[in-house]
Parts: C-alpha cells; sequence; structure tokens
C-alpha cells in the first residue's frame, strides 16, 4: 500500500473512531471493565496488596487492551452486518455515508486484532489463552449470525439471547485468568456473581434504548413495538433489580457503606421506570438508564478504590 493511500485510510478511520470508538475513552473502558471485575474477584477470596506491582503488572495491561479491542472488532463488525440498514436509518454515520470504507475497517481491525492475539498467546496464562479463544470464536459467530441470519436479524428478542451473553464471555476471560493467576476458586459466590458484573447493565441498557414512547416510534423495531412500552419496562425493572442483587452481593464483604448507595440508586431507577410507565412522554427512558448505569458502576469502582486504601469498611 503506498504512503499516499496510507494518509487516505489513517484520515478516513480518524473520522470513524472520533464519531463511533473514541480510542482514548474506549481504551479506559478496557481497563475499567478489566480491573472492575479483577479486583472484585481478588478482594472477595481474601488477596491482600503487599505492592501494587505484584497486581497489576503487564499482563493485566495485556488483559486490558484485549477488552478494548474485542470491544473495537465488537463495533466495526457490527457497522459492516448493519451496513444495509444502517444506509436507510443511519446514513449519516461513517460507513453507509461512505466516509470510511468497508476495507479500511477490515485492514484495522485485522490489525488490532492480530495484536491482540500475539500477546495473548505470547504472554498470558494458559486459562487466559482459552479464554481468549472462546470469547473470539463466540465474537466471530456473532459477526456471522451465527450462521442463521436469516432468522435471527429481523426477530429482536432471538437477536437479544444470542448477542448479549457476549459480555458474559468477556468477564469470564478476566475471571479465568485471574483465578489461575492466584489459584482462585472460580466456583465461589462472588467469582460467580462476578461474571454477571456488566452483563445486566449492558442488557438493561440493550433494551432500554429500544423502548419509546408511542409517538416516537418509527419503522425502527423496538420492543416497545413489539410488547408494548409498559410490559417492555417492567421487563427491564426486573432486570435492574436482578443486578443489583450481584452487585450487593460482590460489595458486602468490602463496604457496607456502598450496599446503601446502591439501594438508594436502585429505589431511584425504580422510581423513573414507574414514571416513565405513567407517562413515557416526559423523558427518554434509555437517558435515565444510562446516569443510573454510571453512578452504579462508579460507586463499584469507588468500593474498590475504599478497599484499596482503607481496607475492609
Amino acid at each position: 500500500m503506498q504512503r499516499g493511500s496510507v494518509k487516505k485510510m489513517l484520515k478516513r478511520l480518524n473520522i470513524y473512531f472520533k464519531e463511533m470508538y473514541p480510542l482514548i475513552p474506549r481504551l479506559l473502558l478496557g481497563g475499567i471493565v478489566f480491573f472492575e471485575i479483577y479486583f472484585f474477584v481478588i478482594f472477595n477470596q481474601g488477596v491482600t496488596i503487599q505492592r501494587v506491582g505484584e497486581i497489576i503488572n503487564y499482563q493485566e495491561a495485556i488483559g486490558a487492551f484485549t477488552i478494548f479491542a474485542f470491544l473495537m472488532w465488537l463495533r466495526m463488525a457490527d457497522d459492516i452486518k448493519d451496513y444495509e440498514l444502517d444506509k436507510r436509518l443511519f446514513k449519516e454515520r461513517p460507513l453507509p455515508s461512505g466516509r470510511v470504507t468497508h476495507k479500511d475497517l477490515m485492514i484495522c481491525c485485522t490489525i488490532v486484532q492480530s495484536i491482540a492475539l500475539i500477546l495473548n498467546m505470547a504472554f498470558m496464562n494458559n486459562a487466559a489463552r482459552i479464554a481468549f479463544v472462546v470469547l473470539y470464536v463466540y465474537g466471530y459467530l456473532m459477526s456471522k449470525w451465527f450462521f442463521q441470519r436469516s432468522k435471527i436479524q429481523p426477530n429482536l428478542p432471538l437477536a437479544l439471547v444470542t448477542h448479549n451473553p457476549v459480555q458474559m464471555f468477556i468477564n469470564m476471560y478476566i475471571i479465568s485468568f485471574t483465578c489461575y493467576k492466584y489459584a482462585l476458586s472460580p466456583f465461589r459466590l462472588t467469582t460467580i456473581m462476578a461474571l454477571f458484573t456488566l452483563y445486566f447493565p449492558a442488557l438493561i441498557w440493550e433494551i432500554s434504548r429500544k423502548i419509546r414512547a408511542p409517538k416516537d416510534e418509527n419503522e425502527y423495531v423496538t420492543y416497545s413495538k413489539l410488547f408494548g412500552y409498559k410490559k417492555a419496562t417492567r421487563f427491564v425493572l426486573i432486570l435492574t433489580i436482578a443486578d443489583i442483587i450481584t452487585n450487593f452481593i460482590l460489595v458486602y464483604n468490602l463496604n457496607k457503606i456502598s450496599l446503601a448507595v446502591l439501594f438508594a440508586l436502585v429505589s431511584w431507577m425504580t422510581w423513573q421506570f414507574v414514571r416513565f410507565m405513567k407517562d413515557p412522554e416526559k423523558f427518554k427512558l434509555v437517558s435515565k438508564v444510562e446516569l443510573y448505569t454510571y453512578l452504579q458502576e462508579g460507586t463499584m469502582l469507588l468500593t474498590v478504590a475504599a478497599y484499596m486504601v482503607f481496607g475492609k469498611i
């Protein structure tokens, strides 16, 4: 590839990353996801910290980068597989608008995923290597609609059931690495709950963004169009309660103050669900869910930080 062509491709990719996958925030997200689960697993099983360098080194950095790389692959794969739909409904996006090409995404994704593969095979432990392969096999099957595109794509609930568990495979990669490194049991209740951490928030957000007031519906298929906005909202409320229970279990042995904060947050979010069901035109539900998720995950991160500094509270 000529130098001029490379420069043009990099300019197009810069547009894509700015609008669809901002690199610095997503790198931070990769680190947050990895270390949140990592620390909850080790702290709930009594691993103590003598020096930070003992628990955060190049392997943990590779793990965080792997999460970043995998989420990038999912983002690009989604844009490619939804290209025809996006040309009709979201034609301003970089790919359907022609500001970036399929080839650009394929080249970029191949390079980044190759780096992740090499790093994992060369430097991570055996459990992480196996979980890495499982994660990427699942990601590949997702990108191919599990070879059942005609059945899955038009069926919104089926697409959710087959695609959303990817967060659990991400968590399994982190947990596998952590348990192997410290010789911890993967079958402790808190470790099993860590498998669901971030899975429920992702599921709640995915459903909530497709719940709309009747006046906001269009040709885009939503859960509110399929089941009615009240039934769809009640289902998300149930998921939110299930999610907060997993968080209670994870923070119980670390910080009792966090229990009170999480209870206050879920109480507030429950009230938002009730308000939306009474009058869906007052606000967009997904905006409240996003705020709740940021506050909830922020509380979980602060719980870890407080435990590192002060110990059990």
